[in-house]
């Protein structure tokens, strides 16, 4: 079982592991663009999409625009057009220029830097307020999408149900100084190595340290 004892040398073998990948498309976009709006439009896209999915429509919309006003400007097909196909893309649509509307109405065109006023906005929940706070603008907060709630489970580091309830517990677990990263290591270390069905525990660097929790099978 992972523990607080164990936890930065954990995270270090799980940055090692992950650098030989590509790192998740959100944290990518991010880096290159160091812009939260092109994070909160790239999370909503990502919803239930895969990650060479939403780089792609991520690119090709914001070709079109890349700004609150920009993007409002567009209509709704143009925006339906550029992000297709990603998941639920005529609902993302309406939602990307209401976020765009809002912002423009209520935070003069500026993204908000905390989860309460992110959490205002249409389409937005726990998991992309934390993400724009984190990777958006370096702020502590901790993102827990699937991948980051069924390893911190699996490893044993936490024992929750749900999403939210593994936020609140790694809040009052977890080092802060790991907080913004967090979720930058997990995603990739769960979609190539620390899959959902029959994991690749034979080639995992932390397997000693892993109490397994609800794995049925593994190779």
């Amino acid at each position: 079982m992972v523990t607080n004892k164990q936890i930065d040398k954990v995270l270090q073998s799980v940055r090692r592991t992950i650098s030989a990948w590509e790192p998740a498309v959100v944290g990518r976009i991010a880096e290159e663009s160091r812009d939260p709006f092109r994070v909160l439009i790239s999370c909503i896209l990502s919803q239930q999409t895969k990650d060479h999915v939403t780089g792609e429509a991520s690119e090709r919309l914001y070709r079109l625009a890349d700004r609150p006003d920009t993007i409002l400007a567009l209509t709704e097909l143009q925006i339906t057009r550029a992000i297709y196909p990603v998941s639920f893309y005529k609902t993302k649509s309406r939602t990307i220029r209401e976020v765009c509307r809002v912002l423009l109405t209520r935070f003069g065109g500026r993204v908000p830097d905390t989860i309460e006023a992110l959490l205002s906005l249409t389409g937005v929940g726990r998991k992309t307020a934390n993400l724009v706070v984190t990777v958006g603008y370096r702020k502590p907060g901790i993102c827990v999408d699937t991948h980051v709630h069924r390893i911190s489970n699996r490893w044993g580091y936490v024992s929750t149900k749900t999403p939210e309830q593994t936020e609140m517990a790694l809040r009052q677990r977890l080092p802060k100084r790991h907080w913004i990263h967090y979720n930058d290591l997990l995603v990739p270390f769960g979609q190539n190595l620390c899959r959902p069905i029959s994991p690749f525990c034979s080639r995992c660097p932390i397997e000693r340290w892993c109490a397994k929790v609800g794995v049925a099978a593994h190779r």
